[in-house]
């Protein structure tokens, strides 16, 4: 007679399923991306700041207002706007706010969220305080 091995009791994966969950939502730290918020925090030499796609770092524009962008043309070259996608959804303090090209943009608090060209690698804050209008996005 072969042996059909132990039997394991349904409530096993279920403790596995238990235990796994909760770890991982605790391994991916402090992070929107649960909600659909392409937004997370990294920790720089400035501090924790957020960060976008590849943990680049995040800016507001002094020069805005809540819920308006008003950097454009060579600006927006230079500190290209985190576009939402059209599905995108705002969530807790991440709104999304409507460009006057017809984008939208993220904003944190209402202010809009833009990357700095000249930030090569992930944690790099080379963009705070440029001209005296440009900060690192805070959580």
């Amino acid at each position: 007679m072969r042996s059909l091995g132990a039997a394991v009791p349904i409530w096993s994966n279920t403790m596995k399923f238990l235990i796994l969950v909760p770890a991982t939502l605790v391994a991916f730290g402090t992070t929107a991306f649960a909600a659909g918020v392409p937004i997370h925090t990294v920790t720089t030499a400035k501090g924790d700041v957020l960060a976008g796609e590849k943990g680049m770092t995040l800016y507001t524009f002094k020069k805005d207002k809540p819920g308006t962008s008003n950097c454009y043309d060579t600006c927006a070259q230079n500190w290209p706007p985190l576009i939402a996608s059209n599905e995108a959804k705002a969530d807790g303090t991440y709104s999304i706010i409507a460009r006057k090209d017809g984008s939208k943009q993220w904003a944190k608090d209402g202010m809009p969220l833009y990357y700095w060209v000249k930030d090569a690698k992930e944690g790099d804050t080379t963009g705070d305080g440029v001209n005296g209008v440009w900060d690192v996005a805070k959580p």
